[in-house]
């Protein structure tokens, strides 16, 4: 009997789906597999008093973190708001950091990285969290490569995963690498999600951010390009918008946005667009031309390179009902 044990670590507001989702994962995979390979998944904490997710749900472990001591195949720890933003709880700190002897996989679950930040095992590795977090995770261990755009990352023995759902992601890649994708694509389809999501987390962020003060060069140069999407944009073009030379406006701007000019134009066209065709029923090369991208062909390179899909397959995806 090859039983594989898996650890779900869990505090103080946790997101509730964080938990249940890969729960649900390795519960389900059992109806495939071997009974003698099954997955016996157990719920862990600094004690077992009831503790409160985010969501205000009572959650309540099944082992406190003194009669856990190891023996996992798997071992994830759940994020939540309170991990970005709070005090690391040393308890979970200090129990996180024998991780590696406590697992022969072990990792996060959305903001559960910032958890293993703190217990120090983030350094030198490749990692992903939640797309709104990335930023600062990055920020707060610097020593971490954070790829703000993976569904989730393996990195050795490391496993990371970006917000929330993409839990259930990481857990069915967990599955598949022991069992088999078809094993994996019975499950997703048991719990009705997909075995292997198309493009990374850019697709659903907001793709552009606002300078701090609304009323420079660069947020200037901004309302232009918005208001007019649909024209040709050089660097020279646009620094004699503000009256700088194309050397200074660039430095400017990469200054005040952290990107250049040419990245901005980009982005801004992938905005425009994705509005269109989550809202709209324009044919795609309507949209192409409106937004400034010439042709269909030119728009689906630079969707699949920045997003990871094509306008067609985002349009699916994120398409509201008023537009169909």
């Amino acid at each position: 009997m090859v039983v594989t044990k898996v650890a779900i670590v869990i505090h103080e507001g946790v997101q509730a789906l964080d938990v249940a989702g890969p729960i649900d994962v390795f519960a389900e995979a059992n109806a495939y597999i071997a009974p003698e390979n099954r997955y016996e998944t157990v719920v862990v904490a600094a004690d077992r008093n009831p503790l409160r997710a985010s969501n205000n749900m009572l959650m309540m472990a099944d082992l406190a973190f003194e009669d856990a001591s190891g023996g996992f195949e798997i071992l994830l720890v759940a994020g939540g708001p309170a991990l970005v933003h709070g005090e690391p709880d040393q308890r979970l700190i200090g129990w996180l950091a024998l991780a590696p002897s406590r697992a022969s996989t072990y990792g996060s679950i959305c903001t559960g990285a910032f958890a293993l930040g703190h217990a120090g095992l983030l350094d030198g590795r490749r990692v992903t969290t939640h797309w709104q977090n990335a930023g600062k995770l990055a920020a707060t261990f610097p020593a971490a490569q954070v790829d703000p755009d993976a569904i989730y990352m393996r990195d050795g023995r490391l496993v990371t995963s970006a917000g929330v759902t993409a839990g259930i992601d990481l857990a069915l890649a967990l599955v598949g690498e022991r069992h088999g994708a078809e094993i994996a694509l019975l499950v997703a389809k048991r719990l009705v999600v997909v075995a292997q999501r198309q493009g990374g987390q850019s697709q659903f962020s907001p793709y552009l951010t606002a300078p701090n003060d609304p009323a420079s060069p660069a947020a200037r140069i901004q309302d232009h390009v918005m208001a007019n999407i649909r024209d040709r944009h050089t660097l020279a073009s646009l620094a004699a918008q503000v009256g700088m030379s194309a050397r200074n406006f660039a430095r400017h701007f990469v200054q005040a946005t952290g990107m250049t000019p040419h990245e901005f134009v980009e982005r801004a066209r992938i905005d425009a667009a994705r509005n269109l065709l989550e809202g709209s029923d324009r044919q795609l090369k309507t949209i192409a031309y409106d937004c400034g991208f010439g042709s269909t062909d030119r728009m689906r390179i630079v969707f699949s390179e920045r997003l990871g899909v094509t306008p067609a397959q985002y349009r699916s995806s994120f398409r509201r009902s008023e537009a169909t």
